[in-house]
């Protein structure tokens, strides 16, 4: 039975929850709100101290990372990936500005400062600050998050809003202050996590309303906020531009302050008869509607001077200046963003020395961890977003790794190759090199992650790579190599030949290292018989035992007894590079653990020891590898029996590495031709 618009309703109404909507739509009188500030104090939070608490709202997880602490604001992880928009990779540097928010909330300065995100192109600062903003507004919907503002009486009973959003504790007068500040925080201390305080002063509009109508109530202010003013709940929104804002600079000759801090309504002067009037006055600049949230500015350094000052007022001083009006009060959290070029020209100019005095400078850099680059091409390209083709294992993989090894610096430690510096930023070990290494080879590093290709250049060309195949129903590591390395003549970005040439030894470096995973792959697909392994293990621990315990092998095809087989047990030892010098050790080693597992009550499975584990896979592949042919596969040649046993092995292939039929044929062929030349590798 089809669906009708009636069925369709029904499921709208199911997900209706007016409880909710009248939450956040409530309206009272001022002295209720003066009841809900006693009973929930953190309605008074400054913008700051709002923008901290709600990152900490979605937790934080301790993390340990070459033995440095580090934290992880669940907020840049998990909200993020809710909002197809989370931050890898940039733990430490997120740590550093959720600080400069904390430090703001607790008044230690740093409110009064433009926090500047400063890095490379496509490094995450536009991501960080829609997630703050989306944040915000999410989070001022909820019952820890909610705030308020008022509303004036006006004629034939409608409602007009403060245009700046303002905290209704403004309308009590500055000499009254003292007095009702104390009695509200009287109690609160171990409720609140900051005092309640009354910051700035009303808007101009607002100013205007409050004297005009204390004037028709001879003085008495608490008659007129009960009968003029209305509180109401306040929710932040971007697009309907309450409390929250962004600013865009256009081209340098079209640039108007007054975008910032309002304009003069025209329409309204010959009602009001002045320009001065704050009712001819539209207080809807960028600083005016993003007060009590956060504003953004984007490539803020190339704002034109006259905007800079009204960005020196508005973080230093918390003040605006409205054109025909007095000073009037914001809080909000000032954040802005820019590239490199931009930022040298800032440096470089004596007369933004009042700017650059007042900036919080945060360092976004690429990431520097393959795993995280990886996690962010995969939120764009996975099975689930690209429908009608199948991912090749060690797609996304070796994209990722280019990317990485392109923003590295040279390790000045003559055995480290690049390669192998990557590798141990992402948690692998290699011999001779401890964690206090690891973190010496960040610390020396000047500017890693400060340069190279961008995420964004990998997403495009992954994408290229999606269509430029229409007849393949998969894209593999060989497509998108291809569209990164063609795609280099014409990045713009790209500045010098050595460059250039720099970027594509570099992808030399990733097809040989992807030679080397699909080698092993395949080795191991080959090598996957459990049965074989099981018999080549067993005869391999009856050898050991005999051989550690000064005994003899029972052969169980003649019944009787020989001496152990020296030649099978050192052909499996040296696929893992044991020598001769070291047989003995590794051999008792081998039986330690087994008599301590038989202690514990377990038995011994090949499969926990994983250096056993790859030398008998290793064993066996060299074993199969000659019956199988798989060189045969170049010819197009194979008998029955053979491609049996390939099919066996592609079979593996699908059921425990993730390629589908056709990529599995793709990478036989491939590791067949590499056998065909002579490369197997130990």
């Amino acid at each position: 039975m089809p669906t009708t618009g009636q069925d369709i309703l029904n499921i709208i109404r199911d997900h209706l929850n007016l409880n909710d909507y009248r939450k956040v739509h409530w309206e009272g009188s001022f002295e209720e709100y003066l009841d809900i500030v006693r009973e929930h104090p953190e309605v008074t939070r400054t913008a700051y101290q709002r923008l901290y608490d709600m990152i900490l709202s979605h937790g934080v997880e301790e993390r340990f990372e070459s033995k440095e602490k580090s934290l992880r604001y669940k907020f840049f992880t998990e909200f993020g990936y809710k909002h197809d928009d989370a931050v890898y990779g940039l733990d430490r540097i997120l740590v550093q500005l959720v600080n400069a928010f904390k430090s703001a909330a607790h008044e230690y300065g740093t409110e009064r400062r433009v926090l500047l995100l400063h890095g490379p192109v496509g490094s995450s600062k536009s991501t960080i600050a829609r997630l703050l903003k989306r944040g915000l507004e999410e989070y001022s919907r909820t019952d820890n998050g909610m705030l308020f503002s008022f509303k004036w009486k006006g004629p034939e009973g409608t409602w007009l809003k403060d245009p700046m959003h303002g905290d209704p504790l403004q309308l009590i007068p500055p000499d009254m202050r003292p007095s009702i500040i104390a009695r509200l925080n009287d109690g609160l201390k171990a409720k609140a996590s900051y005092p309640i305080q009354i910051k700035g002063e009303l808007s101009p509009y607002s100013r205007f309303m409050f004297n005009e109508r204390l004037l028709h109530y001879h003085g008495d202010i608490s008659q007129m906020l009960a009968n003029e003013v209305k509180v109401y709940r306040l929710t932040l929104s971007e697009q309907d531009r309450i409390g929250i804002g962004t600013f865009q600079p256009k081209d340098e000759k079209n640039q108007d302050s007054t975008e910032l801090t309002g304009d003069i309504n025209y329409r309204k002067i010959a009602e009001f008869g002045s320009e001065s009037d704050p009712r001819a006055f539209n207080f809807d600049g960028e600083l005016n509607i993003a007060n009590r949230g956060l504003v953004e500015f984007i490539e803020v350094l190339k704002l034109d001077v006259a905007f800079l000052y009204d960005l020196l007022g508005a973080s230093q001083e918390h003040k605006i200046k409205p054109k025909k009006f007095a000073q009037c009060d914001i809080d909000e959290v000032i954040l802005a963003h820019t590239n490199e070029p931009e930022y040298r020209r800032l440096q470089n100019n004596e007369f933004m020395e009042a700017l650059r005095d007042r900036t919080v400078k945060i360092d976004v850099p690429y990431v520097t961890r393959l795993s995280d680059e990886v996690k962010i091409y995969e939120k764009s390209f996975n099975q689930e977003k690209v429908r009608g083709k199948h991912i090749a294992p060690h797609t996304i993989e070796i994209a990722a790794m280019w990317a990485v090894l392109t923003r590295l610096e040279q390790p000045k430690h003559a055995n480290l190759t690049l390669l192998q510096k990557m590798k141990l930023y992402n948690g692998k070990t290699l011999p001779g090199f401890t964690e206090d290494n690891i973190i010496e080879l960040k610390r020396e590093a000047q500017s890693e992650g400060m340069h190279g290709i961008s995420p964004r250049y990998i997403q495009d060309k992954i994408s290229n790579a999606l269509v430029a195949h229409p007849e393949e129903d998969n894209i593999n590591p060989f497509m998108v190599m291809h569209e990164l390395e063609t795609g280099l003549r014409h990045h713009s970005l790209i500045t010098n030949q050595d460059q250039l040439q720099h970027f594509k030894e570099l992808l030399g470096v990733v097809r040989q290292e992807y030679e080397d995973i699909v080698k092993n792959e395949v080795q191991r697909a080959i090598a996957a018989d459990e049965d074989a392994l099981q018999r080549l293990c067993s005869n391999y621990i009856d050898n050991v035992k005999a051989y550690t315990q000064r005994e003899k092998v029972r052969n169980r095809f003649t019944g009787g007894y020989d001496e152990p087989d020296e030649r099978l047990m050192r052909s499996i030892e040296e696929k893992i590079d044991i020598p001769e010098s070291r047989k003995d050790d590794f051999r008792r080693e081998i039986m330690n653990y087994i008599g301590a597992l038989a202690i514990d009550g377990k038995r011994f499975d090949y499969k926990t020891n994983e250096r056993l584990m790859k030398a008998l896979e290793l064993k066996l592949f060299e074993d199969q590898k000659d019956s199988i042919k798989l060189t045969s596969l170049v010819s197009n040649v194979v008998d029955k029996a053979t491609q049996e046993k390939i099919d066996v092995v592609k079979s593996r292939l699908i059921k425990y590495y993730g390629y589908n039929e056709s990529s599995a044929t793709d990478v036989l062929n491939f590791v067949a031709s590499i056998f065909a030349r002579g490369q197997t590798k130990k």
